[in-house]
């Protein structure tokens, strides 16, 4: 980027949030974080001996505070420039097993405050002429697997809001892309996910070994994250940022596929399709 920013990202204790994070500050940035601690707020400041990393306590759904924490943000820290909503976590889960109130949760963290924060710069952005949001959305917003229904429900909502407010907000000079990672070495998979117990055994033979392997991956996925950092960074450098960023091999070649079985099964019922005019 040819000039410093202010980045406000959201989540930047670890994966995506904090590899995104440096690699800005090392740019010359200034990045405000969300962090949910004391702790991690003094830990994520201590990355820049100049104060360009400032932290602020905020859980994204918290969704009456988050107003407070960007006007404030606004008035003592400076405009920002670029939005990145990369709070989120990933829930594993059976759908027929899995609680609603845990369909909720996925849903209040990986899109309502994903939007609530988008509400609240907008504003600011919409005033200033320029912007630019960046979504961290997944390859599972376009494609699916079994046991990550609730996960997949989020990241499909919160890559079609992406697209519409786009086309809402270009006439302001915003700009905002969805940005769908693959498999990448971060806590995805770890720690981060919530993961719905067992209970029915009809599922076992095709849940079972999913499960199983995603585990064993976990750690060693073929995406590094600050290799996704500098993408992101180009994207946000760009003149016109796309509206859709993938990111990893795998994610391109899987979306690919999908996109193809798309158009062929739409070919496929196309007469039916066409029967229901006049």
């Amino acid at each position: 980027m040819s000039s410093s920013k202010i980045l406000l990202i959201t989540g930047v204790s670890s994966g995506f949030g904090r590899a995104l994070a440096e690699e800005a500050l090392a740019d010359g940035h200034r990045v405000v974080g969300t962090v949910r601690s004391a702790d991690a707020k003094a830990t994520f400041e201590a990355l820049s001996s100049t104060g360009a990393a400032i932290a602020r306590l905020l859980d994204v759904t918290d969704f009456d505070a988050i107003d407070g924490v960007v006007a404030e943000v606004e008035q003592t820290v400076g405009p920002v420039d670029v939005l990145v909503n990369n709070a989120g976590y990933g829930h594993e889960g059976i759908l027929e097993e899995s609680p609603l109130s845990e369909m909720r949760r996925q849903f209040d963290v990986n899109v309502f405050g994903a939007v609530a924060m988008i509400k609240a710069v907008l504003p600011f952005m919409r005033a200033r002429r320029r912007g630019h949001i960046l979504n961290i959305t997944s390859m599972g917003g376009y494609i699916t697997m079994p046991g990550i229904s609730y996960y997949c429900g989020s990241k499909f909502a919160l890559e079609g809001i992406s697209e519409a407010l786009g086309k809402e907000v270009a006439p302001f000079g915003i700009a905002v892309t969805a940005v769908a990672p693959g498999s990448f070495r971060t806590d995805w998979a770890g720690r981060s996910m919530v993961r719905s117990a067992r209970s029915i055994g009809d599922y076992d033979a095709l849940f079972d070994p999913i499960r199983q392997a995603r585990e064993k991956k976990s750690g060693k996925q073929l995406g590094d994250p600050r290799k996704a950092a500098r993408a992101m960074l180009t994207a946000i450098a760009a003149d016109k940022p796309p509206a859709h960023l993938l990111l990893g091999s795998d994610a391109l070649g899987l979306v690919k596929s999908e996109l193809t079985a798309l158009v062929q099964e739409i070919g496929a019922w196309e007469a039916v399709t066409l029967s229901t005019d006049g």
